[in-house]
């Protein structure tokens, strides 16, 4: 992996991209078993077929490369060019391949994000882009990103990797941002979560958070 330095912490990049190239991989042998008539089963996502959620993790790691490639060269990218519309389009489009070429395609693209990784400039991973929402991503964070969705995905394909299999390095990190978040999106005196949330396991009780644990007693969480 390139340098990375400037107040950036190169340990911090190093764990998360460790632990999201151990859930690729996870991600791969998982899809390599799936047989072509699951991949047309409902996943846990409303209206995605198994093949929706991984030609979307496809696509969102070409996405990612594509970011990367921006900032390389000075521009703060547009994640999915077109919009919404288009990345939607992209994607039930994708879901309508056969398995191995939904497969083939998710192994390249995910190879060839890794090797985005390693070979990204101090001035890539400076850099910003744009998701669809509009907000401005840290190009530093995208390993990051890219570690829940494929982590939080594994889990939405319905086929049996619960969020009480998440990676601890990935829950850690994650109930930290999203206590941040939480914290950030509440008036005065309503920064903290709810104390039935925090007598939850960590992993609940980010499942909770993220929209894929229903808890009686608590709200609906802001989700992802």
């Amino acid at each position: 992996m390139a340098s990375v330095s400037g107040g950036l912490d190169p340990r911090v990049l190093d764990r998360t991209v460790e632990g999201c190239a151990a859930s690729h991989q996870m991600l791969l042998a998982l899809a390599d078993s799936i047989t072509p008539q699951q991949l047309t089963e409902p996943s846990m996502l409303p209206g995605w077929t198994r093949a929706h959620v991984l030609w979307h993790l496809a696509l969102n790691a070409r996405s990612h490369i594509h970011l990367l490639e921006c900032a390389a060269r000075g521009e703060r990218g547009e994640q999915y060019p077109g919009g919404v519309e288009a990345r939607e389009a992209a994607i039930a489009e994708g879901a309508d391949k056969s398995g191995d070429e939904i497969v083939s395609a998710l192994r390249m693209a995910i190879f060839s994000l890794e090797g985005a990784w390693a070979h990204a400039s101090h001035d890539a991973w400076t850099g910003t882009g744009v998701n669809t929402g509009g907000a401005v991503l840290s190009m530093y964070d995208l390993p990051f990103l890219r570690w829940r969705e494929v982590v939080v995905h594994l889990t939405d394909l319905n086929i049996g990797l619960g969020y009480d299999q998440w990676p601890d390095l990935y829950v850690r990190m994650e109930l930290d941002r999203q206590k941040m978040m939480w914290a950030a999106s509440h008036p005065m005196g309503l920064t903290q979560l709810p104390a039935l949330a925090m007598r939850l396991p960590d992993k609940q009780r980010l499942a909770w958070l993220l929209r894929r644990e229903t808890v009686d007693g608590l709200p609906e969480a802001p989700g992802l």
